[in-house]
This record gives structure tokens, sequence and C-alpha cells, in this order.
């Protein structure tokens, strides 16, 4: 891409990053919010089972459908953003990526979802919800990546789930990565929203530390009965990547 080229693309304070993925780039914020881990995990955990038409909650500036999309070239994404700049930054990396007949993004609140899309036509859902509730954690003094972490700091996880419900089909799969020590809190929200959690993953850093994450899919009116599958460790004990990640981000990122 020319400069000509990157000009119409970036504004003040961003940058192209290679998701070195099918030659996928994204834009992001030099110092707000960018996309972690997390997401990287979640997109190779869900990319071969989500259904033909999804959406990604809470997209932030739009990694996981670019990712799922580079592998799973079945799939087209609706994507749903609160803040204003990076619904506006993921969009544009779609156009630079040429995926606009695959992922279609939009800014507006998750629980407005089901208003924006339909009631009960996705085939699945992928989020990386907000992680703290209301008036807990840390506090980014960037509005940017305090919305993106806190989403606008009102929607418990309780919201959230129930939002995806509503666009779900029934039999269609939720795809979530959250912290492991409120895996009870979202699996209620989830049994609450009448999806069963059916495959559980955690993730630890290496094999003495208890797991920080759990990555969760469930079933919109699926019956009871839970797989717990192996423990995803991030890191060997001399700190790099354990071959598993080394094959996630190698496929992924």
């Amino acid at each position: 891409m020319g400069v000509m080229a990157l000009e119409t693309v970036l504004r003040e304070g961003e940058r192209i990053d290679d998701l070195q993925r099918s030659g996928l780039r994204i834009i992001q914020s030099v110092r707000g919010f960018r996309f972690g881990t997390d997401a990287v995990l979640l997109a190779d955990y869900c990319a071969q089972r989500v259904g033909r038409q999804s959406v990604d909650m809470g997209t932030g500036t739009g990694v996981l459908p670019l990712l799922i999309a580079a592998r799973n070239p079945e799939v087209s994404f609706e994507a749903i953003e609160l803040s204003p700049a990076m619904a506006d930054m993921a969009a544009r990396s779609v156009r630079m990526n040429g995926l606009e007949e695959r992922i279609h993004v939009q800014q507006g609140d998750v629980r407005g979802a089901a208003e924006m899309l339909g009631y009960e036509r996705m085939d699945s859902v992928v989020t990386n919800p907000p992680y703290h509730p209301e008036g807990t954690g840390l506090t980014s003094p960037d509005k940017e990546i305090a919305m993106a972490r806190g989403g606008d700091n009102s929607c418990p996880i309780e919201a959230w789930v129930h939002a995806c419900s509503r666009v779900l089909k029934n039999g269609g799969r939720l795809f979530l990565i959250y912290p492991a020590a409120r895996l009870l809190t979202v699996s209620q929200a989830m049994q609450q929203g009448r999806i069963e959690p059916k495959r559980i993953r955690f993730v630890a850093s290496r094999t003495q530390d208890a797991p920080k994450l759990v990555m969760i899919e469930g079933i919109k009116g699926g019956k009871p009965g839970l797989q717990i599958q192996p423990v995803l460790y991030t890191h060997t004990a001399d700190g790099s990547y354990t071959e598993e990640m080394l094959r996630i981000y190698g496929e992924t990122v």
C-alpha cells in the first residue's frame, strides 16, 4: 500500500499492525486499546466451529472477525462496538483488507443487538466481554481503554450474555473468554439466557500456576453435559511460549 493510500486509512495516533495471517493487517491506536492474547486464544478456540452467520459482541478494533474470517472462509460477521472511535477503526481495517462483503461493523450498544440484527437469527456469537463488574477492577485514565475493558461500566455480564442469547438461533453457539475466577458467574449468566455450557478450557501461564482465563462454548437450548478440555499452558518454565502457543500464534496471528 502506497503512502497516499496509507494516509487515507490512518488517522493521527494510529498505526497498522501485521496479523501475519493471509496478509491481513489491523489498524490500532498507538497509545490506546490494542488487542491482547485473549483475543488470539479465543479466535483459535472457535474458528472452525462458528456458524456461517456470526456476530462479534464488543468487537473493539475488529480483531476477532479478522482472525476468524482468515481461518474460516465460510463465515460472515456482524461486529458491534460501543466506542465510536474503535468502531470506525474496525470498519477501516475491514475495508483495508477488502473484507466488506464478509464483515460489517456497526457502532452501538450490544444490549440493542437484537433490534439491530434481528431476534434469533445468528448461528453463533463470539465475544470477549468486559471483565470487571461495575465498581471493581482498575480504571484506565484513557477513555478508549476503559471502555474496552469495562464496556460502558454499566453492562454486567448477565446483561451481556442475555444480549447474546437474544440474537442466537435455538441451537446456536456462544463462544467467550472470561476470567477463570468468575466461571461460576458467567456459567450462571449463560444458563439464565438458556445457553448451556458444553465445552470449557482453562488457560494458565505455567503448569504450577492456577488458571487465569477460561474459554467456554455454549449451545442455546442445549442439554446439560459439560466437556472439560486439557488446560492450555501459555509458557514453559523458562518463560518461552509452549508448543501450543507457538502453533496458535503461527496460525492465527
